[in-house]
């Protein structure tokens, strides 16, 4: 039976968009596999690792049947990047195998029933609906993911907490050394919800979003969030657990800043950080009358140094910090310039936010040195 004939390129789009959850190993062979689901012209395309799932769909369907296999994901999107961009694909299925067809080329993929996939349960009542447009929420993530943990032994860190709350939704990650707060007009909340997203998700979301003025929905319930938008649609479980207060963390008292500029800070730390070791990765920031002085050394005793002019009329300052979490920010935030706020203290954290901008806040705990 013939299921779908289509140019290469329109049949790639939809199965790229779903591939990318999925893993390379798995403990369940049809984690593997997308769902390919055929109703008349309409076909559907969904991946899951139990914990994310995503559905794409287009009209390329052949004939009015309907029909549902799975697939070897990987396999198929790789044989479609293979083949010229000449002429129409076919998809067929004979036998319990997938046949794809493209001029002189024919391949037959092995598929696994249907009703073996996965797919993930979602609620008939939700309790937050809001509408953005795409490019504000991949502004919001692009702010703070950047401090979510990896891999951390605290689960709730390895994710994103979302606070929906009237007017506003907020964004914030933390790994325990820095933490990142990122924060947008909302209409639609009626009741505060706080939310844990996890970091595959965001990093997923993050991948799929465009910076188009098109509209992206989120809907959120008890232990799920689901993200819709043009053809797509992602459901993700979200990370049980407390996240730590943020309020408590970001700084609210600092008097004493300065602004530099983020392309100039950067190039200067790109620079210490190559004397610096793989282990500690620390630079030495030393504030004093309009100057900022920053240095690396290494086991080596090789050394780095950089100095910037900089607006800063206060007592001075000697502090460490891990480059990468500077770096980290400065590579994420595309401002021209940022604002650093310190106490006089080697043991306070630094602030650092954006001038004229409430809604970005970036904190940092310091290096000993």
């Amino acid at each position: 039976m013939q299921l779908v004939q289509t140019p290469r390129d329109a049949l790639l789009k939809p199965l790229s968009t779903v591939a990318g959850i999925v893993e390379r190993r798995h403990t369940l062979p049809i984690l593997a596999n997308i769902l390919l689901r055929k109703e008349a012209n309409r076909v559907s395309f969904i991946a899951t690792d139990l914990e994310v799932q995503i559905t794409t769909h287009a009209d390329f369907g052949v004939g009015p049947e309907t029909e549902s296999l799975t697939v070897a994901a990987r396999k198929l999107v790789d044989i479609l990047r293979a083949l010229p961009d000449t002429g129409d694909v076919k998809l067929s299925t004979a036998s319990g195998k997938l046949a794809v067809q493209s001029g002189k080329s024919r391949f037959s993929l092995q598929t696994l029933a249907a009703t073996e996939f996965p797919t993930m349960t979602q609620p008939t009542r939700w309790d937050v609906s809001l509408t953005l447009t795409r490019k504000t929420l991949k502004h919001l993530f692009n702010m703070a993911h950047f401090a979510m943990a990896q891999q951390d032994i605290r689960y709730y860190l390895n994710g994103m907490l979302l606070v929906f709350e009237p007017g506003m939704l907020r964004a914030v990650a933390t790994d325990g050394h820095r933490l990142a707060h990122s924060s947008t007009p909302a209409e639609g909340i009626s009741a505060k919800h706080e939310v844990i997203v996890p970091r595959k998700t965001v990093l997923e979301m993050q991948r799929l979003l465009d910076d188009s003025e098109e509209s992206v929905t989120i809907d959120v319930a008890p232990g799920q969030i689901r993200f819709s938008f043009g053809h797509v649609e992602l459901v993700s479980k979200l990370v049980e657990g407390k996240f730590p207060d943020f309020n408590r963390v970001i700084p609210t008292n600092y008097t004493r800043h300065f602004d530099v500029s983020r392309e100039v800070l950067q190039g200067c730390l790109q620079r210490a950080a190559i004397l610096t070791t793989d282990k500690f990765r620390s630079v030495r920031l030393q504030l004093a009358q309009h100057v900022l002085k920053i240095s690396s050394t290494n086991a080596e005793q090789e050394e780095a140094q950089e100095e910037i002019d900089i607006d800063y009329g206060h007592e001075a300052l000697d502090v460490g910090f891990n480059v990468s979490y500077l770096l980290d920010f400065l590579a994420n935030v595309k401002a021209e310039t940022i604002r650093w706020s310190v106490m006089p203290d080697a043991n306070a954290s630094a602030l650092i936010t954006l001038p004229d901008d409430e809604s970005f806040k970036y904190v940092v705990m310091p290096m000993r040195i």
